[in-house]
């Protein structure tokens, strides 16, 4: 068995291969430019939200002023002492606030419960006392029933006024509080109508975003389908029309890269074909004299040796043969071939014909089964390179079937858009587990014969290279069937 030479598949299947699941330039570019957009939505919530609290409580801080005000003129010093003057239509004036509680003191000297409905906090220590000028801050007071008391965070304005005689003044503390619940309420009002128009700003942003990197890596998406749906074959040039500069200058790379491998894989396939030329002129000088050395011979261990000689000599020709086919049905080769529509059927039966001889040579019943229609089966293609690849099918079929076998040759429409040729034999066939490989170029599936092992692998160029499929099937009892599946045409 020849050793096997290795693929293109297996080759490219060293390269590195980038995982599709480690990185994404559409995330990355999303994440980057999102990312700050919500740094300074959060940034411009915080903003919004201080900017609510301050004039949350400067409102707040207004009604508390006019009350302490309101409630300092409901006390006036008369002589030594003071005068409360405090209705209950003044009471019900303070405490009109529907949504909130408020809660007062008048308190002289400060400290010293002399008006109110709740005892209040002292100003912090580190206040400044101007007289006839308020002073803000934040308190916590006890309120609700003996025993199921409960702490209420307010806050509470402060009013510090003189009264009394002028050699012996005395201070007066007016405290106006209110609990924190309308602030709070007006804050998260101001917040919301703030956040939510800008939170749909933030929304239809980043939806501009992403259709802006959609619509700015389409040039990849469209190199990748120029190049993922190209043939292992195609080398040609990658064209994309308005593409941005970065793109561009990849897809130059690419082609780049893609004309050196054009370069190679044709000076390669030009230097097998050159040296299949060469060759194939002193092998018939060979395989001529080693004939004409087998009849003058009268030595028969001479002619031994010249029977050894002249197989090794046909092996090799033979050999050449197939690689100046392989060479023509190679992508550039088979393109620049004349194409054009002809009868498959027609053609399967004039190479049968032509074959017949060399297999009645070996012992080979060989025939052609005409069991079905026989209208005309159409195809378009190589005529010379299909007729190659279905020689090569009976070929392999006189060789490895044996003496006394029999080979049947059928062409049929398969479906209504392929036409298809089996060529059927009844010798030992190939066991199951080498089928898929039988195709692979010089592989041998047994040592019997003469063959080089790229027969069925010239086969499978030709085919494919039509846009056709080659398979192989084993028969019962015995026996192995190959069939040629070609598109058909009108």
């Amino acid at each position: 068995m020849a050793a096997r030479s290795p693929s293109a598949s297996r080759l490219f299947h060293r390269l590195p291969v980038l995982s599709p699941g480690r990185s994404s330039l559409r995330r990355h570019l999303m994440v980057w430019l999102v990312l700050p957009q919500l740094v300074l939505w959060l940034a411009a919530a915080g903003v919004s939200y201080n900017v609510a609290l301050r004039h949350a409580n400067q409102a707040n801080d207004r009604g508390l002023y006019l009350s302490s005000r309101a409630l300092a003129r409901q006390v006036k010093p008369i002589g030594g002492g003071l005068f409360v003057d405090f209705p209950r239509a003044a009471k019900d004036i303070i405490e009109s606030d529907p949504d909130d509680q408020v809660y007062y003191m008048v308190s002289t000297p400060p400290g010293q419960f002399i008006l109110g409905n709740l005892k209040l906090p002292l100003p912090p220590p580190d206040a400044p006392v101007v007289i006839d000028q308020p002073v803000f801050y934040d308190a916590v007071i006890e309120t609700g029933p003996p025993g199921k008391t409960s702490q209420t965070a307010v806050r509470v304005a402060a009013i510090t006024l003189n009264w009394g005689e002028a050699r012996e003044p005395q201070r007066m503390l007016v405290q106006v509080a209110k609990s924190r619940v309308s602030r709070e309420a007006l804050t998260r009002n101001i917040l919301a109508d703030t956040a939510l128009p800008l939170s749909l700003l933030m929304a239809a942003m980043w939806g501009l975003v992403w259709a802006g990197i959609r619509t700015g890596l389409a040039p990849l998406a469209r190199l990748r389908d120029a190049v993922s749906g190209r043939g292992p074959d195609d080398l040609a040039p990658i064209e994309l029309e308005s593409a941005p500069e970065e793109v561009r200058d990849l897809a130059a790379a690419l082609n780049t890269l893609l004309n050196a491998v054009h370069d190679n894989v044709v000076h390669q396939r030009r230097f097998i074909s050159d040296a299949a030329h060469q060759l194939r002129t002193p092998l018939a000088g060979l395989k001529s004299q080693t004939e004409l050395a087998l009849r003058e011979a009268s030595d028969p261990a001479l002619q031994a040796r010249l029977s050894r000689v002249h197989e090794s000599a046909t092996r090799s020709a033979h050999l050449v043969t197939q690689l100046l086919t392989l060479a023509r049905a190679e992508p550039e080769s088979a393109a620049a071939q004349a194409r054009s529509r002809f009868d498959l059927r027609r053609l399967t039966h004039e190479l049968t014909a032509e074959l017949v001889p060399r297999a009645l040579k070996v012992g080979i019943d060989l025939g052609v089964d005409d069991s079905g229609p026989a209208e005309p089966l159409w195809v378009e293609g190589n005529a010379l390179l299909i007729r190659e690849a279905l020689s090569n099918v009976i070929d392999n079929a006189i060789r490895y079937a044996g003496e006394g076998a029999e080979v049947s040759v059928r062409c049929q429409a398969q479906g209504p858009d392929n036409v298809a040729v089996e060529v059927d034999d009844n010798g030992p066939g190939i066991p199951q587990p080498l089928q898929a490989q039988v195709f692979d170029r010089f592989f041998r599936a047994t040592t019997e014969g003469s063959g080089c092992g790229l027969g069925l692998a010239i086969v499978k160029e030709i085919v494919e290279r039509h846009h056709g499929r080659v398979a192989t099937q084993a028969l019962r009892p015995r026996g192995l069937r190959v069939r040629v599946t070609l598109p058909s045409v009108a």
